[in-house]
């Protein structure tokens, strides 16, 4: 089987040339059409490799005259040059074998890839930075992210608009051709993006002059994005088909934003929980004494401090921590008290101090 007679072309014909053949041939040759199927897929088959400059370089050097056993066909990626030479064996080329017989034993010759997985967008992901308090209730933000956005002009289908969106001619529709590949083991067919309509199955008549056929285009959009009450640090939130928008119509991604939270000057967050430290004094941690502690809501509270109260002393305020994420109910607030030392003192002071040490304290 000869891929350039086949297709009716020169060996040193160009890849425009060798695409113009395909397509005359694959018209007059279609099923749809009336056509030769057998000879259809011949001429598809041809199409694959001398459109595929490493195919086609491969074909070129060893031809259907390096055939594997059998008699037939080709093996890309193959050394044959063993077969007339005994003591040259070790120059057989393992380059492919390991795909051969991935696909020879796969029992269908490959997989279909879904034509909704190939327009598909890409999933995008970004971060969000919130403050600590703004994890006590759901918080609405507004982004704008650079990403491919649909094609206003041809709405995403790829066509200007008023005309018509053919299916292609070269897969029927599927997305996909059969490339069939003989090795010294037999032919396998295997499943490839049809290179015709790179997967989609149809093909503009007159492509869309805004985004030249893709259906998306670069551009900006304004995203709300609701981020729930108790979110924590790392945490990612889906927000379904806002990433990049799909080839020609096809479903967009996903926008996965993660959610980093700025450090508190007063408050340290573990779990639900809340931790801070305040400084008394030291006759305030001797005689007892109410203090005032600020709250993550920005409000006062009041601490009942007992007499001697000792440095480091621990206080737990119940429900005034960070919610609980997807409830409402709240961690606690831990306070650490620190007793102030002062530097200086004044006469009174010392005199004072003076008393206190000779009565022990």
């Amino acid at each position: 089987m000869d891929y350039y007679e086949i297709l009716g072309i020169k060996k040193d014909a160009s890849q425009d040339e060798v695409k113009k053949a395909f397509h005359r041939l694959a018209h007059k040759y279609h099923p749809d059409k009336g056509g030769d199927e057998n000879k259809f897929k011949e001429i598809n088959e041809a199409y694959q490799v001398l459109s595929d400059a490493q195919k086609r370089a491969q074909y070129d050097q060893f031809g259907n005259a390096q055939a594997g056993p059998g008699g037939q066909g080709q093996n890309w990626g193959f050394n044959w040059s063993w077969q007339n030479n005994p003591q040259a064996e070790t120059e057989f080329d393992f380059e492919d074998l390991g795909d051969v017989f991935e696909n020879f034993f796969s029992f269908g010759g490959g997989r279909k890839t879904s034509k909704k997985d190939l327009r598909k967008g890409k999933d995008i992901q970004i971060d969000l930075e919130i403050k600590l308090e703004e994890t006590l209730k759901p918080i609405n933000k507004k982004i704008t992210l650079r990403k491919m956005v649909s094609c206003h002009r041809c709405n995403g289908n790829g066509a200007e608009p008023n005309t018509k969106i053919n299916e292609c001619f070269a897969c029927r529709g599927i997305g996909q051709v059969q490339e069939v590949k003989r090795t010294m083991l037999g032919s396998y067919t295997t499943f490839t993006i049809c290179p015709e309509c790179k997967g989609d199955g149809t093909k503009p008549e007159k492509p869309c002059n805004v985004c030249k056929g893709e259906g998306r285009l670069k551009g900006d959009e304004i995203i709300d994005i609701t981020i729930p009450a108790g979110i924590d640090n790392g945490q990612v939130i889906e927000i379904l088909e806002r990433g990049d928008a799909g080839k020609k119509g096809g479903r967009a991604g996903n926008l996965y934003a993660k959610v980093f939270i700025k450090d508190h000057e007063i408050f340290s967050r573990k779990g639900d929980d809340l931790y801070s430290s305040e400084e008394i004094s030291y006759s305030q941690s001797v005689l007892g004494d109410e203090i005032e502690l600020p709250t993550l809501e920005g409000t006062k509270i009041l601490l009942k401090v007992p007499q001697g109260t000792e440095a480091g002393k621990i206080f737990r305020i119940q429900g005034k921590g960070t919610i609980h994420f997807g409830s409402q109910s709240r961690g606690d607030m831990y306070v650490k008290l620190r007793i102030k030392s002062p530097k200086k003192v004044s006469k009174k002071q010392r005199e004072l101090l003076e008393e206190l040490k000779k009565e022990g304290l």
